[in-house]
């Protein structure tokens, strides 16, 4: 996918984190990300991290209850490997699940913004946020997605020419930054970024919004 870089294009992507607009796999995490939204006050989101991730954590909760989101059939047994943010179980010949905890961002809505924005730029690696899991009082965003066939280890050369001509500039190491939008890319190691066939495929992402994605050209 190429993206066009223009006003347009943020603009489409603010409409798509808001839940005005759709995108693949997108409803259930707007309708989780939104509920915080209307939930906690821009009062309390000031307030300090920690108490302000733990009030969400309470209006989480109990938007999960009632929506039946809590899932109890997991086969830990299918366990395949973890990081520090996720835990990986094979689903099927054809998905596995990550279990989250979105210990890698200052909210639960960081997070939910995190899986929108893949999944508009990685349509082919999409997440499908199919419920919740709760183990020692901590809740885990469970996503669903398609496995990747490695063919042949991955070029970072070919990773950084791909989101350079995209406009994401390398700020270092593995992260990259596209000005224009205001959106930072993370961790795009070859652990991250997985190749078949020839192309590239988008696993695991993390994102950040710059305070300039939030202006808007006059």
């Amino acid at each position: 996918r190429n993206f066009a870089m223009s006003q347009e294009l943020k603009d489409e992507i603010k409409s798509i984190i808001s839940g005005k607009s759709k995108v693949r796999y997108g409803s259930t995490i707007q309708a989780a990300s939104n509920h915080l939204t209307r939930s906690l006050s821009t009062s309390c989101i000031s307030q300090k991290y920690k108490h302000f991730k733990r009030e969400e954590e309470k209006r989480l909760r109990s938007y999960i209850e009632y929506n039946n989101l809590w899932l109890k059939n997991i086969d830990f047994n299918s366990y395949v490997s973890e990081g520090a943010e996720q835990r990986v179980y094979l689903f099927n010949e054809s998905y596995v699940l990550k279990l989250n905890d979105s210990i890698y961002y200052e909210s639960w809505q960081d997070y939910f913004t995190n899986l929108l924005l893949h999944n508009f730029f990685f349509y082919d690696t999409a997440y499908e946020l199919i419920g919740f899991y709760e183990n020692n009082q901590r809740i885990y965003a469970v996503v669903r997605q398609s496995i990747i066939r490695i063919t042949n280890k991955t070029d970072l050369f070919q990773v950084r020419h791909f989101m350079e001509s995209n406009k994401f500039e390398a700020i270092r190491n593995n992260d990259y930054y596209n000005q224009e939008l205001g959106i930072i890319i993370e961790d795009l190691h070859d652990e991250n970024v997985l190749t078949q066939n020839g192309i590239l495929y988008f696993i695991d992402t993390v994102f950040y919004l710059t305070e300039s994605f939030w202006k808007t050209e006059n």
